[in-house]
């Protein structure tokens, strides 16, 4: 069963939701943070990348940062910029991209689920990441940012949902960088409340979609306050993390595409030969080609798009990893071919999002930044659900959601 509670979210007044949001702070850098916050004291920036407040080309990982997101994070209580519930709450958050709306409940998860793989996850977390999001969550005593769930599909959650949305939101507005519609709701009757807790409670599973080193912190810190606690019973706040959790079947997962800086030594032709072992390799001309199906990839190359499609026998059916298409290039292509191996440390590659399009791949190629570009399609969430149910773990760079969550919408206090 999957432990869900509602709580005493922190949020900014209904007139200052837009000076206070924000993207999440590992989608942009320092130096984008800044810019994006410019002169708005109300800005999450200054709580998630605080390192803004201090001269240019301070580290985010400097001693004082942290204690800076600690002293911001009271300040904008101080000044009724974010304001706390006076009774726990579940909220509806929504997001509009492209003309398409998913719905997400707003919940603390507890991070006994998360420890003993309830809460399951498909990718890898770095202990350096971790160590960074458990300071800062240690720091403010809070859950700032949301993770991002999934749950699979549930008709009661998605009517109650449904109903919600009907009435008028308590936030509703386009975000300025992704220029989606962004709706949050209020959920107030105790019998609603319920009816979600209970639902959750059938669950056997609720799956990581975007967020694992934030999901890792929030339990690891859970955990040291247990043991820092001589009378730990269970119930209290630091055992529960903030996470949207959204039903699978509306979750859009995008492409995320690779480019190479160069071909191992090969020459474009004996590069296309190479390929030619395992994959099928048509010459598609100067238009932009994206991949139409499953093990058909893009590659962009010499001003050209070519299709590669993987040869039978080249991956197993059976296998929920050996069957993705992100194992597949990894393989064939980028470790085989190209020896790139490890593709968490190599400066030799890098990931484009699908959001920024098959034309980002093209300018990084064209300009000479980068050699190639090699275009997957995009996985599916019912793919990454069975390999978090096989207890495997994806190849790094394999997933791209969106849109992202907004930040500052609701924060979650540990105690």
């Amino acid at each position: 069963m999957a432990i869900v509670k509602p709580f005493k979210g922190i949020r900014p007044p209904k007139d200052l939701v837009e000076k206070v949001e924000s993207r999440p702070y590992d989608v942009l850098d320092s130096e984008e943070a800044r810019a994006e916050a410019g002169d708005n004291e109300m800005s999450l920036y200054h709580i998630i990348r605080p390192e803004i407040d201090f001269p240019i080309g301070t580290s985010e990982y400097d001693p004082r940062v942290y204690e800076k997101a600690a002293e911001n994070f009271q300040k904008f209580q101080d000044k009724g910029w974010l304001v706390q519930d006076s009774r726990e709450h579940y909220y509806i958050y929504a997001q509009t991209m492209n003309g398409k709306t998913q719905y997400g409940l707003v919940v603390c998860a507890h991070t006994d689920d998360y420890m003993a793989g309830r809460i399951k996850k498909h990718e890898l977390t770095r202990r350096d990441k971790e160590e960074d999001r458990m300071k800062h969550v240690r720091v403010n005593n809070a859950n700032i940012e949301p993770v991002f769930f999934a749950y699979p599909d549930n008709a009661v959650l998605n009517d109650l949902i449904m109903r919600y949305a009907a009435t008028e939101p308590e936030y509703d507005f386009i975000a300025p960088v992704d220029g989606f519609r962004h709706q949050f709701w209020v959920i107030d009757d105790d019998k609603d409340t319920q009816t979600i807790t209970d639902e959750f409670a059938k669950m056997p599973s609720m799956y990581i979609a975007d967020g694992h080193h934030r999901s890792a912190a929030a339990a690891l810190v859970g955990a040291e306050k247990q043991k820092q606690n001589p009378n730990h019973k269970g119930d209290e706040e630091y055992n529960f993390f903030m996470a949207v959790c959204f039903q699978a079947s509306q979750l859009t997962i995008l492409d995320y595409n690779r480019v190479v800086k160069d071909l191992n030594g090969m020459s474009s032709e004996e590069f296309l030969a190479a390929l030619q072992v395992n994959f099928e390799v048509e010459d598609k001309g100067i238009d932009i080609y994206k991949p139409q199906q499953l093990h058909e990839f893009s590659l962009y190359l010499d001003e050209h798009w070519y299709s590669l499609k993987a040869k039978e026998g080249t991956y197993d059916n059976s296998d929920p990893i050996g069957v993705l298409d992100v194992d597949i290039s990894s393989r064939l292509i980028l470790d085989e071919i190209l020896n790139i191996g490890d593709l968490r440390s190599s400066q030799r590659i890098d990931f484009v999002g699908g959001l920024r399009g098959l034309g980002e791949l093209k300018r990084r190629v064209d300009s000479g930044e980068m050699r190639a570009a090699l275009a997957l399609y995009p996985v599916s969430m019912q793919q990454i659900m069975d390999i978090a149910d096989s207890g495997k773990i994806m190849p790094p760079k394999a997933t791209w959601f969106e849109p992202k969550l907004r930040s500052g919408l609701v924060i979650h206090k540990l105690s």
